[in-house]
C-alpha cells in the first residue's frame, strides 16, 4: 500500500470488524455500503496516513478481498475489550488508532485531534461525549497489550480499563471544532440507522 502520504508513521490504523450484524440479517458491518462503497472501504482512504493497518475479524472470509493483514481476538468473547487488546498485540509501531467498521464517517481531522493529544505522560487517548466514552474512536500505546489481557479475565468494560492506565480524555468540543454534528461517532447497528444515515445492505 502506497505510504509517500504518511503523517503518522508511528501509528497503526487498527479497524475492529466485531462480530456479525445479528440486527442487520446477519451482514459482515464493514461491509454496508455508504454511497456505493462499503464502509471498509470509506475507511482505508485513511490508511495512507498511518505506517500500518490491521483489520481485527474473528470472521476474517468477507473481507479476504480487501487483502488485510488480518488478526483474531487473542482472548475470544470480550467484545470490543477484545478487540482491542487483539490489535494491540499485533501492532508494530508504539501508537494504535482503534475505529469500528460500522462507522462510516470517521475523518482524519478527528484522528489528528486524537492523535495530537497524545504525550510521553499518556498510555490513551479518548473522547468523552454526554458523559459517554467512545473506544472505538481512541489511542492507545500497545504497551498496554499485558496488563489488558490478564484484565480480560474480569470481564471489565473500556471505561474500567482505561481508567486503570494513563487515559487523556478529550472534552466533547474538541471533536466538535473539526466534527461540529459528531457524525464521526455515528455507528450502524440496527435497520433505522440504516436510513438515518443513508446506508444501505451490500449489493
Amino acid at each position: 500500500m502506497e505510504r509517500s502520504h504518511t503523517v503518522f508513521p508511528e501509528v497503526t490504523l487498527a479497524i475492529l470488524a466485531g462480530g456479525q450484524g445479528r440486527r442487520l440479517s446477519g451482514v459482515p458491518k464493514g461491509l454496508l455500503e455508504v454511497e456505493g462503497r462499503a464502509v471498509l472501504e470509506r475507511l482505508l482512504t485513511l490508511a495512507p496516513r498511518f505506517e500500518d493497518v490491521l483489520l481485527v475479524a474473528n470472521v476474517p472470509g468477507p473481507y479476504a478481498r480487501f487483502g488485510l493483514r488480518t488478526v483474531a481476538d487473542v482472548v475470544p468473547g470480550k467484545g470490543a475489550p477484545g478487540g482491542v487488546h487483539a490489535a494491540l498485540v499485533a501492532a508494530r509501531t508504539p501508537w494504535v488508532v482503534a475505529v469500528a467498521c460500522d462507522m462510516p464517517f470517521i475523518t482524519m481531522a478527528a484522528l489528528r485531534v486524537l492523535l495530537d493529544a497524545r504525550e510521553d505522560s499518556v498510555d490513551a487517548v479518548c473522547f468523552e461525549v454526554a458523559g459517554r466514552l467512545e473506544p472505538l474512536l481512541a489511542a492507545y500505546r500497545p504497551a498496554l497489550a499485558p496488563a489488558w489481557g490478564d484484565a480480560l479475565a474480569t470481564n471489565p468494560s473500556m471505561r474500567e480499563l482505561l481508567s486503570n492506565v494513563r487515559t487523556r480524555l478529550l472534552p466533547e468540543e474538541t471533536l466538535r471544532a473539526v466534527d461540529p454534528s459528531l457524525r464521526s461517532l455515528a455507528n450502524v447497528n440496527t435497520p433505522e440507522d440504516l436510513a438515518r444515515y443513508g446506508v444501505a445492505l451490500p449489493s
